[in-house]
């Protein structure tokens, strides 16, 4: 069995050929089709944050409005830029965001990618401390978030303050307990992975990671798990962890599926550089005829290592197209791999 979902980068654009046009269309939409994964079965509704594009860029109102709007399904993000993020601010949001949804957030967050600006985080009043990159920054932020989510007070009250206070020191508000045990670090490399297992944080592996020794990427993915939960249980963490990994899986079942994705068919893994030092494998893209998907998918070690798949949507094609997508999954890929 394996949880599934979607992921969505929440794409718009004007071009007349796309069903999302403004940021609106794409939020709006956003609400739909997780609405209509529910519905289907799917178990999550998973949404990427990229700021100074034309993409989702500030997750909690989307969040808190999916969780007002469904009843079953996990929510998340996969995952939130922490070079960007005030940590207390956040914490409050993601406390609001967890108890509207009735305690369904899973809250997924990393040190960034290279981004649609040079160092865009300086935009938001952030630099790294003397000494410090960037990713250091990530991570101290991250730090304080996991810190204060806690629950725990740390704040000094007001000896006059304008409204009564509980006795001691004051935490932030409003605290939702148990969304600590569902933070998710995005990991690029198999060190970062051991490094969230270490801080009790849940796995996230995308479609692209560091190349580390060459393998086919599902194959380097598959010991990046490996990696994260050996390190995980030497931590010695009493709650279970969890792993998702993303894919772009299309099932060929009509004509418009093989106009869309039927050149996908022969798709294979990619080698890149995120940046000038960063060697990456990007993994392929599934798409076929039910039968043969199944074949190639049984083949993945990565999916098999993780409890949980997040299925990355066209979301610019629309929600009535990408519900299809959805249940062309859960109905003819599933079941026959032991996934429902």
């Amino acid at each position: 069995m394996k949880n599934i979902g979607f992921l969505s980068f929440g794409h718009w654009s004007d071009s007349p050929h796309s069903g999302a046009r403004t940021a609106s269309d794409t939020l709006l939409q956003s609400i739909d089709l997780a609405v209509a994964a529910e519905e289907l079965g799917a178990d999550g509704a998973f949404f990427r944050v990229h700021h100074f594009a034309r993409q989702l860029a500030s997750p909690f109102p989307l969040l808190a409005a999916v969780g007002a709007k469904t009843e079953r399904i996990e929510i998340g993000t996969g995952v939130i830029d922490m070079r960007y993020e005030n940590p207390m601010y956040m914490a409050e949001d993601a406390g609001a965001a967890d108890l509207i949804s009735g305690g369904r957030l899973q809250l997924g967050i990393s040190r960034g990618s290279p981004e649609q600006v040079i160092d865009g985080w300086r935009y938001f009043g952030y630099r790294p401390g003397e000494g410090d990159t960037e990713a250091d920054m990530a991570r101290k932020h991250t730090e304080v978030l996991l810190e204060v989510l806690r629950g725990e007070g740390f704040a000094q009250p007001n000896p006059r303050p304008m409204f009564a206070n509980p006795p001691g020191l004051l935490r932030l508000e409003p605290h939702s307990p148990g969304l600590r045990d569902r933070i998710w670090w995005g990991a690029g490399s198999n060190a970062t992975a051991v490094w969230a297992a270490e801080q009790g944080m849940h796995l996230m592996s995308s479609t692209l990671k560091n190349d580390e020794g060459g393998a086919p990427f599902h194959v380097q993915q598959a010991e990046q798990i490996r990696a994260f939960r050996k390190a995980w249980a030497d931590a010695g963490w009493q709650h279970e962890p969890r792993v998702s990994v993303s894919r772009s899986i299309f099932a060929l079942t009509s004509d418009l599926d093989r106009a869309y994705f039927g050149a996908d068919r022969g798709s294979s893994d990619k080698i890149g550089y995120i940046d000038a030092d960063t060697k990456a494998i990007f993994g392929r893209s599934y798409a076929a005829e039910p039968d043969a998907l199944v074949d190639q998918l049984a083949e993945d070690e990565a999916i098999a290592e993780a409890d949980t798949l997040l299925l990355t949507v066209p979301n610019q094609l629309g929600v009535d197209y990408n519900t299809h997508v959805l249940d062309n999954i859960l109905t003819h890929v599933a079941p026959a791999l032991g996934w429902r």
